[in-house]
């Protein structure tokens, strides 16, 4: 991009084609997309918001949310939440904000409403039946103003929390280049172009479905197709019907899409050319089936929020793509540093660290997390990895949620993998629990997709493992909790299954 800036994106799309599209509803050009994300940000700015000023949203997936979050991030900052959160969810999350705004569907979002801080205006928003974005809010604004100087690259385009798989969320702001090299090395990485259509099934409350799903689509001239919810009954018609050439989800979606599959390559498939796979650990057996059942191949990409999404993935044919591991790095230095801060040499396991623009410069307001998140100019991602020689990087898993058996150091994901090459076993995640003598002891939970004993699941994984990584205890459960992204908190797993850890 000429200019390292998220709205400079739209200007690649040919004005009549197609940028978004809502399944049973909006359908916008380049031309309409580019002109309700400034007559929003217009609006906003009549409000009085403008440089450093946080704008919370609360939507669905939809035209409203592409449009506002392009808006907000062209005006101040756009601080996109997950509208399933409860009250007391969002007093915590505005309450670290200190957002200026809120903005809400109509009659929607209530838990959002009680819970905004005195002092925050509150924006209601929807698209009317002429595809025309309407903002509404009781505060006075200024019919003259209009958004200020343009975005530059050093503002502050997006905030998002950390999951918290492992502590309490910290506050991640991503300035403008950040974003922009981030939707420049997943289109690079992917060939994107006009002709690609992208279904996007993230929620865009979070960096997945924003940054590869939608910007790297449209800053390729592409076109976004944004169901409100993800639905593996509708997702294949929905595909056929639009052309979508590709897709990007969690693990739990690409299994849910396998569990409806009824054995025949489901029509809307044969136009995909590749399938991505990112936010969680995909296991080599969950990659076979989809490459089977879908005919298209599957690669698998590393990303977090403080590295703006991407940070290394699989290649596309004819490049190699390996099975269990995350890739190569794109446009991102990937380094393993031990437990002297050294980098260590290819084939020794230590911690993944990182440099590259798509990486924040600190968290904000958190000096304790930023002194111990960058070491010698690169940012220490909190997992544990493996570089070969080729530059491909396998994860081990979390280091905080290794299971430290009497110092004998397990990765749970070694043993989520074996148990999901058993064909009755649908899930499966590895945890630790707590042991009087061992320190912690191996526990997993396992969803079932055919009847079998733990019996025989303790057998075949004793065939596969060493003693001390064997399970000795399995749940056999009819769901894992998840984020809402997706990913598995396996301390959260232990805590619902096994409470007295």
């Amino acid at each position: 991009m000429s200019s390292r800036t998220l709205v400079k994106a739209l200007e690649q799309g040919a004005a009549e084609d197609l940028a978004l599209v809502v399944p049973g509803g909006a359908r916008l050009t380049y031309a309409q997309l580019r002109e309700q994300v400034s007559l929003a940000a217009d609006r906003l700015a009549q409000h009085g918001l403008g440089s450093g000023d946080r704008i919370a949203m609360v939507f669905p997936n939809g035209a409203e949310s592409i449009v506002l979050f392009l808006a907000a991030a062209a005006v101040g900052t756009a601080a996109p939440l997950n509208s399933a959160y409860k009250e007391d969810e969002f007093r915590f999350y505005f309450d670290d904000l200190k957002a200026r705004a809120l903005i809400v569907p109509p009659g929607e979002a209530e838990a959002a409403r009680n819970s905004r801080p005195e002092g925050t205006m509150l924006i209601e928003a929807h698209l009317d039946h002429h595809g025309q974005l309407v903002l509404e809010t009781s505060a006075p604004g200024d019919p003259g103003a209009s958004a200020g100087r343009p975005a530059g690259e050093e503002d502050v385009a997006l905030v998002l929390h950390t999951s918290g798989t492992t502590s309490r969320p910290k506050l991640v702001p991503l300035r403008q280049r950040n974003l922009a090299a981030s939707i420049d090395n997943i289109a690079a990485t992917y060939q994107l172009g006009p002709g690609d259509v992208s279904m996007c099934v993230m929620p865009l409350f979070h960096i997945h479905g924003l940054m590869a799903s939608t910007m790297a689509t449209l800053q390729t001239g592409g076109t976004v197709v944004v169901p409100a919810r993800f639905d593996p009954l509708t997702f294949w018609p929905a595909a056929a019907e639009h052309g979508a050439t590709w897709y990007s989800a969690v693990p739990t979606i690409h299994q849910l899409l396998l569990m409806r599959n009824r054995g025949d390559r489901p029509l809307g498939a044969e136009h995909i050319r590749f399938i991505r796979s990112s936010s969680s650990a995909l296991s080599p057996e969950t990659m076979r089936q989809l490459e089977s059942a879908f005919g298209a191949p599957v690669v698998e990409a590393y990303g977090m929020t403080e590295a703006s999404h991407q940070m290394a993935s699989n290649p596309l044919p004819p490049g190699e793509r390996r099975p269990g591991s995350v890739g190569v790095g794109t446009g991102v230095r990937i380094g393993i540093q031990g437990d002297d801060g050294g980098l260590l040499e290819p084939g020794e396991r230590g911690e993944v660290v990182i440099q590259g623009p798509n990486v924040i410069d600190g968290y904000a307001d958190n000096p304790a997390a930023n002194a111990e998140a960058f070491h010698n100019g690169w940012f220490r991602t909190g997992d544990q990895g493996v570089l070969d020689r080729e530059g491909y990087l396998t994860l081990v898993g979390r280091l905080k949620e290794m299971i430290n058996r009497g110092g004998e150091k397990i990765a749970p994901r070694e043993i989520d993998e074996v148990l999901l090459q058993h064909p009755a076993v649908g899930e499966a995640v590895a945890f630790g629990i707590s042991h009087q003598a061992w320190g912690e002891e191996v526990a997993a939970a396992v969803v079932l997709k055919n009847p079998v004993s733990e019996k025989e699941l303790l057998a075949f994984a004793r065939e596969r493992l060493a003693d001390y990584k064997v399970p000795r205890r399995l749940f056999i459960v009819d769901r894992i909790p998840r984020t809402a992204t997706g990913k598995i908190q396996r301390r959260a797993v232990a805590a619902e299954l096994n409470p007295e850890r």
